[in-house]
């Protein structure tokens, strides 16, 4: 029986790595696609909260480019996931309120993993298991 839980927390623990590669590369590839093409994107940008739109995007960038690098490689895991939360919940719930609901699948799509990865945090396999011995794994009392 114990052999068994360590099967599933190994695959527990590579699920998680697999997700926030995943997610945390997109939103790595989002954000330097931003900041690459900064001066086309800055001016189309809307100011969708009152905060000033190039603020606005220097925020998005900061949710889409740092934290999902930090999501990528598992650094503070669930506090950097909360930038992107919010970026996706008013992605979905603001900028594209007046949209179809196929304009905004993407963001209700990242809003839902956003959530699923707070849950299972960094796991064994991310910077936070080597610099702070977190580790995801039943006990094997």
């Amino acid at each position: 029986m114990k052999n068994l839980i360590k099967v599933q927390a190994l695959n527990i623990d590579l699920a998680t790595l697999l997700l926030r590669l995943i997610f945390g590369g997109m939103f790595v590839y989002y954000g330097y696609m931003k900041v690459a093409n900064y001066e086309a994107f800055a001016p189309m940008f809307q100011d969708f909260i009152g905060i000033g739109a190039k603020l606005s995007f220097n925020l998005v960038i900061f949710a889409e480019l740092v934290c999902g690098f930090f999501i990528l490689i598992g650094l503070l895991t669930r506090f950097s996931v909360i930038p992107v939360f919010i970026t996706m919940i008013i992605a979905f719930f603001v900028a594209h309120a007046g949209d179809g609901f196929d304009a905004k699948a993407i963001a209700f799509v990242y809003m839902l993993l956003c959530i699923v990865i707070f849950i299972l945090g960094s796991g064994k396999y991310s910077a936070d298991a080597v610099l702070f011995g977190k580790d995801s794994t039943p006990s094997d009392e």
